[in-house]
């Protein structure tokens, strides 16, 4: 198999998801923390990510591989005979599994960020309208392509899941967060009863971080957030 490394932090949804994949795929790796990844990153980090110089990292025999998808996409390929893929064989499948990816880091993501952290209540509230939008949207997802199968990748574990699987303890604790449910069982029954047999799998209890450690985490780097805007505001003035 050659030497796996993954550079990562404990809090990042996108290395959840490297996690997820090499634990479902049972492949070994020696896991690199990024102790201080905000404000201090590491030569390895900067020398093997220099473009947006962020985790995770993917380091396969001295090479490293960056973006969560990406990484995904490219353990399916490189040890193909572990485990189950996570990409679907049909072609068309495959196709809309990373359609719906795309659309998570593209929609969903973008907007709890502004739901969590907008400059104003205003802009909260529209972060939350979009993020709700998203998840609606994949709820319906679910029920057109998915009936009646308990994960998106069908009868068991694929692509997509994973894709969305990271981001599953931030969306857990988007309620204390942000005010709103995001995996309600009246309003979203299909996702609520997937992330329950999601969070349920071993994979699961492995990669991803407590959901109480991270509310507190996150409270802390709002604060700090907004104690750098008002620094910024106080000294434009």
């Amino acid at each position: 198999e050659g030497e796996l490394k993954l550079l990562g932090t404990w809090a990042s949804p996108y290395v959840s998801r490297v996690k997820l994949a090499l634990h479902l795929k049972g492949l070994s790796y020696e896991y690199v923390v990024e102790e201080d990844h905000f404000n201090n990153k590491s030569e390895l980090l900067l020398s093997s990510n220099p473009v947006h110089k962020k985790v995770p990292v993917m380091i396969h025999n001295g090479k490293p591989i960056c973006e969560s998808l990406i990484i995904m996409e490219y353990l399916d390929e490189a040890f193909p005979d572990t485990a189950a893929p996570l990409l679907p064989a049909d072609l068309h499948d495959r196709a809309v599994a990373r359609f719906w990816a795309a659309y998570i880091d593209d929609k969903l993501v973008p907007s709890w960020k502004q739901a969590f952290s907008g400059k104003t209540g205003e802009e909260k509230a529209e972060g939350m309208r979009h993020m709700l939008a998203a998840v609606d949207a994949l709820e319906a997802a679910m029920e057109w392509s998915y009936k009646g199968k308990p994960f998106f990748g069908g009868d068991a574990v694929g692509f997509l899941d994973v894709a969305l699987g990271g981001l599953l303890s931030w969306l857990h604790g988007t309620e204390e967060l942000c005010g709103a449910k995001i995996l309600d069982a009246a309003k979203t029954p299909l996702l609520s009863a997937w992330a329950r047999r999601f969070g349920e799998m071993d994979a699961a209890k492995v990669a991803l971080p407590d959901v109480c450690k991270l509310v507190e985490f996150a409270k802390m780097k709002r604060v700090q957030l907004e104690a750098a805007m008002a620094a910024t505001t106080v000294s434009r003035n």
